[in-house]
């Protein structure tokens, strides 16, 4: 018998996001502003890359870490919730560690808090010694509980976590909170944060040794760009020379800007990319201090 070979390198990037879902229209979003765009295959769970070698997998999000750790694909865009609650799974069963997050994504936020009835009168948690706690994250809840010192029983449920108390299955609940309505809504109140989550990007634990590192490195530099001019914007106005150092403490988030003189004369013309919001309050203290002709553009792109 001849031995096996092995699996041919690849020469396109395949990253899997969520198909429905929080993340799935964000996901794609952010991916198309890096400049991309796909031809969806009629099962609408394959989109073929056509501006790049990148393709998509549409898959649920509790797939994607294993995805990536059995080599089905490259990359995924997840939460970080998922992304560790596996990690902690695999390791907790003596796997070595098979993915990692690349990238914080900046979307989709939310946290994993441990909540009690509103009538607990909350001081520490060691008050969870001996307790049940409901959740669907036993392993990020077993390390928490393991750093805390405590002991306490792990009551694991797929779904309604947050009504567990009410049937008397748990003494307090371990779940995710974007609004913290649901919570209310079950008499629960959140006292602890044990994950601050949001979409990230993950990847192998080692670097990719064919043209897929290229590919990635190009996402990489794309990604960070978008990222980068996602709330940005250009901000262009004149001013006399003299005037530049009330200017320019108004604009603490702006990179440096740039600086030209006009016709020879006193005035300036200057140029800033300014990373934070630029309000018609902020616009006006900048016309008090001097400014001249203020206008604010859209960055459609940017690469450093």
């Amino acid at each position: 018998m001849s031995p096996p070979t092995a699996a041919p390198a690849r020469d396109r990037l395949r990253i899997a996001i969520q198909k429905s879902g929080r993340l799935a229209e964000p996901a794609r979003a952010l991916l198309s502003s890096c400049g991309m765009s796909w031809r969806e295959s009629r099962d609408r769970l394959f989109c073929y890359g056509e501006t790049l070698p990148v393709d998509l997998l549409l898959v649920r999000d509790d797939d994607i870490p294993g995805l990536i750790a059995d080599g089905v694909c490259d990359l995924g865009i997840v939460g970080r919730n998922v992304l560790l609650e596996q990690d902690g799974d695999r390791r907790g069963n003596g796997r070595v560690p098979s993915f990692r997050e690349w990238r914080a994504l900046g979307f989709g936020g939310c946290r994993l808090a441990l909540a009690v009835p509103e009538s607990c009168d909350w001081r520490s948690p060691s008050q969870l010694a001996g307790r049940r706690i409901a959740t669907s994250y036993p392993a990020l809840l077993s390390q928490w509980l393991e750093r805390e010192g405590i002991a306490a029983e792990v009551v694991v449920l797929l779904g309604s976590v947050e009504i567990a108390p009410r049937l008397g299955q748990a003494d307090a609940v371990c779940d995710l909170v974007s609004s913290g309505a649901t919570l209310t809504a079950n008499q629960l109140k959140p006292v602890e944060t044990l994950l601050e989550s949001e979409a990230v990007l993950a990847g192998p634990v080692a670097p990719f040794d064919d043209v897929r590192g290229e590919l990635a490195d190009l996402l990489l530099r794309r990604l960070d760009g978008a990222l980068r001019i996602r709330h940005s914007k250009l901000l262009l106005f004149q001013a006399s020379r003299n005037v530049l150092p009330d200017l320019l403490p108004l604009l603490p988030d702006a990179e440096a800007p740039t600086v030209m003189q006009v016709d020879g004369q006193d005035s300036l013309a200057l140029q800033a990319l300014c990373h934070g919001a630029l309000t018609w309050q902020r616009l006006e203290d900048l016309k008090r201090a001097g400014a001249r002709g203020l206008m604010v553009l859209p960055v459609e792109g940017m690469l450093a």
